[in-house]
């Protein structure tokens, strides 16, 4: 008898995008918490023009959106661990459903002028106190229903890049909208987008499916999130990350009047750092990665850092134009490599909580990152001013490192 042929391994065919979407429910699950997260892409300009209309001051609208903001972004962690706690469709379906009234009362408030700012404030402050953390949900699933890391690392590119192209769009739809009804209509819209989409998602099977579990009553308030060993890293990447990107729009904006360039192309100097990061994003979810997440993290932070610190040095737009694009190159990685190194370190019923950490970090940077870029602006050459703000993911990378030593010691 002959001996048997020796056994030859077996190549698995490589993870791709379309692979992500032929997971069983993915796209309807995929497609529907898009639709209920463009409901943040459209709230925010819809909010802004409509309070300002309703009370004819920037001041008081300006203060509305920080009240909006701030309990959107730092009560999201504690939605978040309602999330982890109680499940998704016992958690997401009553903060959408009284999201989407206090929308609607504060689409009411603002409809036709002469309610006092303290009440739309109020409304304002309620709404974003509710907002369902649909992002930070989709990404827990997406580790739930994908088991092969290198196909939940595509999943996280396209999750991505689909949510940049939402807050892309969404001013789009809200600009549309404006001048066939009042600005108000727009957090109407803002509100069903939220509900439906919302609604649609927890009917998923796939949400039905995989539970988190409840995470450990032992745990010490104080020490829930130090608890987490690898999650500091993450989180101060994306805040360095967030922080540089609110910069960047302030000092391109100081660059084009220096140089006496026209206001209108700014938003195209925007547009190029937009696209470069989408690129970067499908590019790095292409990619079989050898090296872990924790390794490539500081790597996409200093690319960051160095390509902006490098902008200040543009003698044209087109320099500029070329230097936003290779920025943008390392964004979107530098953020889905954070919140793939979160879900890694963070406990089985903790993983919505540590996204969303992440995604309190990109929003916390990003809302100090451009009073910072003017104060600097207004003191130094705009070339030292890139060189600072490149130097901030820099230090980040460099935390990175060592919090990731540390942890492996």
């Amino acid at each position: 008898m002959s001996a048997p042929a020796p056994s030859r391994p077996v190549s698995l065919p490589r993870p791709s995008y379309a692979a992500v979407l032929r997971v069983p429910h993915a796209r309807r699950t995929f497609a529907a918490a898009l639709v209920a997260r463009l409901s943040y892409g459209t709230v925010s300009l819809s909010v802004l023009l409509s309070v300002t209309r309703a009370t004819g001051s920037y001041v008081v609208a300006g203060a509305v959106m920080g009240l909006f903001g701030a309990a959107t972004v730092f009560l999201l962690p504690l939605r978040a661990a309602l999330v982890d706690r109680h499940g998704p469709r016992r958690a997401l379906v009553p903060m959408a459903s009284v999201y989407g009234v206090l929308l609607c009362v504060l689409a009411v408030l603002t409809w036709r002028p002469g309610v006092p700012a303290v009440a739309i404030g109020a409304a304002a402050a309620l709404a974003g106190a509710c907002a369902p953390p649909l992002g930070p949900t989709m990404r827990a699933l997406w580790s739930e229903l994908v088991a092969d890391r290198r196909l939940l690392q595509r999943a996280y590119s396209l999750d991505g890049v689909a949510e940049e192209l939402v807050f892309v769009t969404g001013p789009v739809l809200v600009g549309a909208l404006v001048p066939y009804a009042p600005p108000a209509s727009g957090v109407l819209l803002s509100a069903v987008l939220n509900v439906a989409g919302t609604l649609v998602f927890m009917a998923s099977p796939a949400v039905a499916g995989p539970r988190a579990r409840p995470a450990a009553r032992t745990d010490r308030p104080r020490r829930r999130f130090a608890g987490r060993r690898g999650l500091p890293a993450p989180v101060v990447v994306a805040a360095a990350v967030g922080l540089v990107l609110s910069a960047v729009e302030l000092l391109v904006m100081a660059f084009v009047t220096r140089h006496a360039y026209d206001d209108a192309v700014v938003p195209w100097m925007l547009a190029a750092l937009s696209a470069g990061s989408a690129l970067g994003g499908l590019l790095n979810g292409a990619v079989d990665w050898r090296a872990p997440a924790r390794v490539r993290l500081p790597w996409c932070a200093a690319g960051l850092g160095a390509v902006v610190a490098a902008a200040g040095l543009a003698p044209g737009l087109g320099a500029l134009a070329v230097a936003m694009a290779c920025a943008g190159v390392f964004i979107a990685p530098a953020l889905t490599t954070a919140y793939l190194l979160a879900d890694e370190t963070a406990a089985a019923g903790r993983r919505t909580q540590a996204g969303a950490w992440v995604n309190t970090a990109v929003n916390a940077g990003s809302s100090s990152g451009a009073p910072l870029a003017g104060l600097l602006a207004g003191r130094l050459p705009i070339g030292m001013c890139f060189l600072l703000t490149g130097a901030v993911t820099a230090v980040a990378a460099l935390g990175a490192i060592r919090r990731t030593a540390a942890d492996r010691t």
